[in-house]
């Protein structure tokens, strides 16, 4: 099993920029689809985006052209770049990892767009 840590949620301004990190136990980007889901309160968790061992991304409508995933590989970590971010985008970001058929999670990290 692999743990994730996530880190660099917090209040930002509407226009605003943070970057999210997500850091693995141990090396698995080489051999597993990872992303990022949201779930705002009171609404069904949604699915921001996954990255495959390839390379392969694909975005939420909503976020298409404002965020960015990426990989740092001799981390073991992943990062979500959000710019232009809107009060809508507030919810508790949570990371992921498939490995064999099996859907890690890390702990969630809050992101608050808020004037």
């Amino acid at each position: 099993q692999v743990q994730l840590v996530e880190s660099g949620g917090g209040l930002v301004q509407p226009g605003g920029s943070l970057r999210l990190s997500c850091t693995a136990s141990r090396n698995i980007f080489s051999s597993a689809t990872m992303g990022w889901y949201r779930q705002a309160p009171a609404k069904q968790r949604e699915l921001v985006v996954t990255i495959t061992p390839g390379g392969i991304t694909n975005y939420a409508d909503s976020v298409k052209g404002r965020f960015t995933i990426s990989r740092d590989n001799p981390r073991n970590t992943v990062y979500l770049q959000m710019n232009s971010l809107k009060p809508e985008d507030t919810a508790v970001y949570s990371c992921y990892v498939i490995i064999g058929g099996v859907r890690s999670w890390g702990q969630g990290t809050q992101v608050t767009v808020s004037s």
